[in-house]
């Protein structure tokens, strides 16, 4: 080494401890490039694999797919597995697709992908009935119900895509699916939208917390006051109306007597926590950012102290609801740099990529190895969001100090 070399890394290593350069580990890095292997290698497996030959743009709901599997998450029961997706499971590839795109390097490569996945939801929207909106399932295959808070997905994936490309007509598309949405606004218990077009039995968080992110989001897009007001009106109504005094969480919904459904998921506390911070982020209020403090401590105490195994550091509801709890403590760590509550997330993923895939490389639904779990067809909701925890977890290790 020369003496001038010496000298510099002498200087690097003084800004380095000042704080004026930030330090990488390289231990830092390595985790961050396993984590990005570990998301491309499952979104790829799950494009091969779910992709539907027949229907261009589209997957199928599980794989190895039967079409024999009942459907639990929809108005009524007896909802039988179709030829494709329906429109939830799919935007779970959207958004993964979206995140693998914030990884400088894969930008490019997953543009292509981000294309495939437009062309797909667009499938999905029916301009028959007015305003138009984005049904269930494909409108080209049959009629079905819209609901409010999978357009509030659609309303997140394309001002993601938007952030990534900004495409104006992603922009557009995500104006229309806000106008949808609040078209099932209405007064009955203060506010709100209820779950379902037509049917006004309740005010959902979901339905609810996803179109305050839709409507903050396109105001970090456009910059249009008049979505910060509408985003301010949802966050508002939903922390007064669903947060539970007790457990200080988000609960499912409310009826329209006003009484609280105490089911407490976690994806509800999380897209109000993720919220929460975009509005201190854009108000500079402390009260939104002392409320995403409370949400996150509070849903961290509740979900550590259920039942659950050992392996894991909280209970894993549903993959995707503990995916967008995540975002939730992502978005909360950009402000206080606290990583506690992703570690938790974290701890429990690596423990199911571990011990919990498939001999297709899918994991189980509780991201444990249980040996009737392992040999049942896998939900593609469940395994697209996989992808986007390891793509935001690479992305996390390569930026942490």
């Amino acid at each position: 080494m020369t003496l001038i070399q010496k000298h510099i890394r002498i200087v690097a290593l003084i800004l380095i401890i000042s704080g004026i350069l930030p330090h990488v580990s390289s231990a830092q890095q390595n985790l961050s490039a396993e984590y990005r292997k570990r998301a491309e290698s499952i979104y790829l497996n799950v494009w091969k694999r779910y992709r539907v030959p027949a229907q261009i743009g589209l997957f199928s709901e599980n794989y190895p797919s039967n079409n024999k599997d009942t459907l639990t998450y929809f108005q009524g029961s007896g909802v039988k597995e179709k030829e494709v997706s329906f429109l939830w499971p799919f935007s779970g590839m959207f958004s993964a697709a979206n995140v693998l795109m914030k990884v400088p390097a894969l930008k490019a490569k997953y543009k292509p992908y981000q294309d495939s996945l437009v062309m797909g939801i667009e499938q999905y929207r029916d301009t028959v009935r007015k305003p138009a909106g984005y049904q269930a399932y494909p409108v080209k295959l049959e009629k079905a119900d819209r609901y409010y808070d999978d357009n509030g997905l659609v309303g997140i994936d394309y001002m993601e895509s938007y952030f990534n490309t900004n495409n104006p007509v992603y922009l557009q598309r995500a104006k229309g699916v806000f106008k949808f949405i609040l078209s099932g606004w209405n007064d009955d218990v203060g506010g709100g939208v209820t779950w379902l077009e037509g049917h006004n039995d309740q005010k959902p968080a979901c339905t609810n917390g996803m179109a305050t992110l839709t409507a903050l989001k396109i105001y970090q897009g456009s910059k249009d006051k008049y979505y910060l007001q509408q985003g301010e009106k949802f966050y508002s109504w939903m922390y007064k109306t669903l947060r539970d005094p007790a457990t200080g969480i988000i609960a499912n919904d409310v009826k329209l007597d006003g009484k609280q459904n105490l089911t407490f998921y976690t994806y509800n506390t999380g897209s109000l926590m993720e919220a929460a911070v975009m509005l201190y982020r854009f108000t500079g209020k402390k009260q939104y950012l002392e409320q995403a403090k409370m949400l996150a401590a509070d849903s961290y105490k509740y979900y550590s102290g259920l039942p659950h195994n050992n392996n894991h550091a909280l209970q894993i509801d549903l993959p995707w609801f503990v995916t967008v709890l995540f975002r939730g403590y992502e978005a909360l760590y950009k402000v206080d740099g606290n990583y506690r509550y992703i570690a938790a997330i974290e701890k429990s993923l690596n423990y199911a990529w571990q011990t919990s895939r498939d001999r297709y490389g899918l994991i189980s639904h509780s991201w444990t190895p249980k040996p009737d779990e392992l040999q049942k067809p896998k939900w593609l909701l469940d395994e697209a969001c996989i992808a986007e925890l390891y793509a935001r977890l690479s992305i996390l290790q390569k930026d942490k100090k």
